[in-house]
């Protein structure tokens, strides 16, 4: 069943075949999306031309999240191709290595605090605020978030405010694109080897615990989330906007499991 058949999605954070964007674009082409695909530099613009063939895709853009005239441009060119799409995926977070780790703080710092907020959560409104008058009625915003944006998790520190802006923007943006039928949601990921999540402080261990810990007793993969997200692009979820879904296997609802 074809659910998301000849929606236009723009996918954007994709940096190699690792990350949970490129599960989430794997799953929205099996099930029937056209995609466009966005790269950050011209270091990894080769490697995302080779994705995008990869989902019979000529769309490959420049843009940098950190930058108004940017994400401007981005569209600019888009337009070019879609005069109009359904969607994008947010897949997009940063915040310095040195203050993923040890004791939140000492190690964090205003810069940083600054810049991981503009990078994970403005550019999802930012993205947004550009696009919005290309979106056709009942188009579809996913962006991604952790579990870390409402509970402490050791190591994740700054990134954990900035998530949870993240999903404040994401009740916010609902609430004021839902006039349009323009939806928007978050899905929180179970924690996933990506290469952005192995700059994280004993990542490996996390995984471990979790896995031990979560009544589904599994290791969430992109597939899942892309299966989520895929849901979200959907006609299929219409009702649904200002969501955050947990795809982390039950991990969220989980306290003393150790204990059992």
């Amino acid at each position: 069943m074809n659910i998301v058949n000849k929606k236009k999605i723009l996918i954007t954070g994709l940096s190699n075949k690792y990350s949970i964007s490129f599960g989430i674009a794997n799953c929205l082409y099996k099930y029937g999306a056209k995609l466009a695909f966005t790269y950050q530099n011209e270091k990894i613009k080769n490697k995302i031309l080779k994705i995008a063939q990869d989902f019979n895709s000529d769309i490959v853009l420049p843009c940098d999240v950190s930058s108004d005239e940017s994400i401007q441009n981005l569209f600019i060119q888009l337009k070019k191709k879609w005069k109009t799409f359904d969607g994008f995926i947010h897949s997009i977070a940063y915040a310095p290595t040195e203050e993923l780790k040890d004791d939140y703080i000492n190690t964090v710092t205003r810069k940083g605090f600054i810049i991981s907020h503009s990078i994970s959560s403005y550019s999802l409104v930012a993205l947004a605020k550009f696009c919005r008058n290309m979106l056709n009625p009942y188009s579809s915003i996913v962006t991604l978030t952790y579990l870390g944006a409402e509970r402490v998790v050791p190591n994740y520190n700054v990134m954990g405010p900035a998530k949870a802006s993240l999903e404040a923007n994401v009740k916010y943006m609902a609430n004021y694109m839902g006039e349009k039928n323009i939806r928007v949601n978050g899905i929180s990921s179970g924690p996933i080897k990506t290469l952005a999540s192995s700059r994280i402080k004993n990542f490996r261990k996390m995984l471990s615990f979790y896995k031990n810990v979560t009544p589904l007793k599994i290791i969430i993969n992109s597939e899942d989330i892309g299966n989520c997200a895929t849901f979200l692009c959907s006609d299929l979820s219409k009702g649904i906007t200002g969501e955050i879904i947990h795809v982390d296997g039950g991990f969220h609802i989980t306290t003393m499991n150790l204990l059992e």
